[in-house]
């Protein structure tokens, strides 16, 4: 059975148990993360944690945990559940606490609820175009809210666009805003390709900082043989790329083969994806 970390104790995870009252299940009133380790090496871990502590200051949840105890804990976490052998995601959630009420009012002298699991991921994908699983996706306005910067346990809105691709039987949605405009997926990071050159929309308040994302960029404009561009992605750059390409945690670079039904470029996985993922699989692991 899983072990998991819940307010400084090591217990099996059918085990964990929180009030009714904490405010991450009233409210939503949290901050998570979800950290990949492969066979024991974390991926992005010290990015990870960083934008973690950023998200709690954002929504003034004090913390007393510094990076290194962090790392300290979801290390030891890791290793409690074999992870030297095996392929494991840790999903961290930290609520504002538990309050004797339910009240909207951020409550005082709260301790806040710490919370922490991990799970079996699947082994990377091949670096080839012709072996990867690819994706197909269906597109929506973004109907969530405008923090998207902040990775908040409130994700209803999320689940809701998500369901939209489900339903129609793709991996993932595309959300655009009110100028048509790419934002990014329900879960994911967006990037169209043209002519060779990446092309992800500029980090605001209507993405996610994602560590992936963030991998990526560093990792190809430190090898310098793809050109990246942060900038405005129309939609209708979008519907005419050569590549359309999602990342996340779980998903490192997702290849999309089409949109709408419609293929992408030719409709199969493209050149430069293989080449950036083979760039970004080099570097994963140098943001530890």
């Amino acid at each position: 059975m899983s072990i998991a970390y819940l307010n400084g104790e090591y217990l099996p995870l059918a085990e964990a148990r929180i009030s009714p009252l904490d405010r991450g299940f009233l409210f939503g009133d949290g901050i998570y993360e979800v950290i990949p380790y492969y066979s024991g090496k974390s991926v992005g871990l010290v990015p990870h944690i960083e934008r973690m502590i950023n998200g709690l200051a954002a929504i003034e949840i004090k913390c007393n945990k510094s990076a290194d105890e962090w790392k300290v804990l979801l290390d030891d976490l890791i290793a409690r559940n074999q992870g030297a052998t095996n392929n494991l995601g840790v999903y961290v959630h930290v609520s504002r606490g538990t309050d004797v009420k339910r009240s909207h009012a951020y409550p005082e002298n709260v301790e806040p609820t710490i919370f922490c699991f991990t799970f079996d991921i699947k082994d990377p994908e091949p670096v080839d175009r012709e072996k990867v699983h690819a994706y197909t996706v269906t597109t929506a306005e973004d109907l969530r809210w405008k923090r998207c910067h902040i990775k908040s346990t409130a994700l209803l809105g999320n689940v809701m666009h998500f369901q939209q691709g489900h339903a129609s039987g793709d991996s993932e949605c595309l959300l655009y805003n009110a100028k048509n405009e790419l934002t990014e997926g329900s879960s994911v990071n967006a990037y169209i390709v043209k002519d060779g050159v990446v092309i992800t929309p500029v980090q605001d308040n209507q993405i996610l900082p994602g560590i992936t994302r963030r991998i990526i960029i560093d990792s190809l404009k430190a090898d310098g043989s793809i050109k990246v561009e942060e900038r405005i992605v129309t939609m209708d750059e979008v519907y005419n790329a050569d590549e359309v390409w999602i990342s996340s945690s779980s998903k490192e670079i997702g290849p999309i083969v089409q949109i709408e039904g419609k293929p992408v470029g030719d409709g199969k996985v493209g050149p430069v994806w293989e080449a950036a993922f083979r760039i970004y699989t080099d570097a994963k692991f140098t943001h530890s």
